[in-house]
């Protein structure tokens, strides 16, 4: 079994308007919500094997929060240009070619590409869950999938149960 973890990267800061959109910072309340995250992973025991990050200021931002509580041990991250922005083939391309043998994938990217592709691959899940990914995918979301596959590049749409669904929103309730 396979599991693909999709986090959109938290809260960015339009503080400046004059910075580029791949420089953004995070914003307060986006640095806030990222540790409701990792204690998430951390409770759910969703600790990824390999994580695959946008080389965004944003999601780098995201990530660092991210792995500082999670603790170790620290997954293999791999920083990737293609992943700023991307659409959902090109971030099924990258896990496909970055996953070699981890069984567990964790993709820090944006909207709208995540949230397309866990539409694009979920077939099957609590209702309640899918209802909400399918109204939004808000900075900060975390959806977990699992496959019924052998291999990342044998991954097919509508295959995929989805776990878990959660916002920081939610996680701050």
């Amino acid at each position: 079994m396979l599991t693909l973890s999709l986090l959109r990267h938290a809260k960015s800061s339009w503080a400046d308007p004059q910075l580029d959109d791949h420089d953004r910072p995070l914003a307060k309340r986006g640095a806030k919500a990222i540790p409701l995250v990792a204690k998430f992973i951390r409770h759910e025991k969703l600790r990824p094997d390999l994580i695959l990050c946008s080389d965004a200021m944003r999601t780098r931002a995201t990530l660092s929060l991210l792995l500082a509580e999670l603790g170790a041990p620290t997954p293999r991250v791999i920083y990737d240009d293609a992943l700023y922005l991307a659409p959902p083939s090109v971030i099924r391309g990258v896990i496909a070619a970055s996953a070699t043998s981890e069984p567990h994938v964790l993709v820090v990217g944006h909207n709208p590409g995540l949230h397309a592709l866990a539409l694009e691959l979920v077939g099957h899940g609590e209702r309640k869950l899918l209802s909400a990914l399918a109204q939004e995918f808000p900075t900060g979301a975390l959806a977990v999938l699992n496959f019924q596959a052998a291999a990342w590049a044998d991954i097919a749409g509508s295959t995929g149960n989805l776990e878990h669904f959660t916002t920081p929103r939610r996680l701050d309730a």
